[in-house]
């Protein structure tokens, strides 16, 4: 890469409201929940959290409310090492919101009121193409307008800014906006959304991988939960094992696994390299409970990496 390694995060930021219960309530049944918490998250936030953390030169292109919330979550990430002057607080509109139900398990539940992410429109993307220009690396997800982010893919293809697309939460995408993307970063569940092909095993993987390469993604990285990752570079696949460690909260395990990622790959780490360093950051982010708060520092990743030598 001939430029400065420079990320530029697209997406969304939402107020997390988390209550822990011990299961899901069914249709028509109250719970009573054990532990409620405020947390700040939004997929787009979480992972330009994960990467500021982690140390990537970063800016952050999202909307807030004009509300109290919206500029408590602006300054937060600003202690988080990225650039926010094109975090935009917009009039008339409220921060996101996500409620989040985390049963015993560490599973969630989540449903989501888009707010001010709404207005993260084309229009405004285009206010900010300076941003994706001089990155070298362009990281989204779809909480934000489907336009918006198909718009972001076609600046940056422009300006030879790598796209890095987290294809959550899952949708079926149109191929216009797949064939302008270099690295994706599905989940099972997105895999099959995107492809067809339910991902239950390695070979599973190996096919959903080629689907994917077959619409013009050169990198492939589909998340597996506790197995790792499958890893598919031109058609050659791996898969590429996690660490254990008992998990607490998967709220933020793929963000942060995002995040990490990229950060390690604008260092210039071999991919295999980079995808432990990220599985690294993912695996102290299930130790502990609510979205960013789970993320860790640099320091604590580099540290967790040397204990597994």
């Amino acid at each position: 890469m001939t430029k400065t390694a420079k990320l530029a995060v697209l997406g969304s930021i939402n107020a997390d409201h988390i209550l822990n219960l011990a299961q899901f309530p069914r249709p028509g049944e109250t719970v009573i929940g054990k532990q409620y918490q405020i947390a700040f998250g939004g997929k787009g936030a979480n992972q330009a959290v994960a990467a500021g953390r982690s140390g990537a030169d970063i800016a952050f292109i999202a909307c807030v409310g004009e509300d109290d919330i919206g500029e408590r979550i602006r300054q937060q990430l600003a202690t988080d090492q990225i650039k926010i002057a094109s975090v935009e607080a917009v009039a008339g509109n409220s921060t996101g919101v996500a409620l989040i139900f985390v049963n015993s398990e560490g599973e969630n539940a989540i449903a989501i009121h888009a707010g001010a992410n709404a207005a993260l429109t084309p229009e405004r993307v285009i206010s900010h193409q300076h941003i994706i220009a001089e990155a070298s690396a362009l990281l989204m997800q779809l909480e934000s307008p489907l336009d918006s982010v198909l718009t972001a893919a076609k600046i940056a293809r422009q300006h030879h800014t790598q796209v890095i697309l987290n294809p959550a939460p899952a949708t079926e995408l149109p191929d216009e906006l797949l064939s302008l993307v270099d690295m994706i970063t599905p989940n099972e569940t997105e895999a099959e959304i995107l492809t067809g092909i339910a991902v239950k095993s390695d070979q599973d993987a190996a096919r959903a991988a080629a689907a994917l390469h077959a619409k013009g993604i050169n990198n492939v990285l589909i998340t597996l939960g506790s197995r790792g990752v499958w890893l598919s570079e031109n058609g050659q696949g791996q898969r590429i094992a996690g660490f254990r460690v008992k998990a607490i909260d998967t709220i933020a395990a793929g963000d942060t696994f995002n995040g990490a990622l990229i950060t390690a790959l604008l260092e210039q780490q071999p991919m295999a390299q980079a995808v432990r360093f990220a599985h690294a950051a993912a695996a102290i982010a299930v130790t502990r409970s609510g979205a960013q708060p789970s993320v860790p520092w640099r320091e604590e990743i580099d540290s967790f990496l040397q204990q597994q030598e």
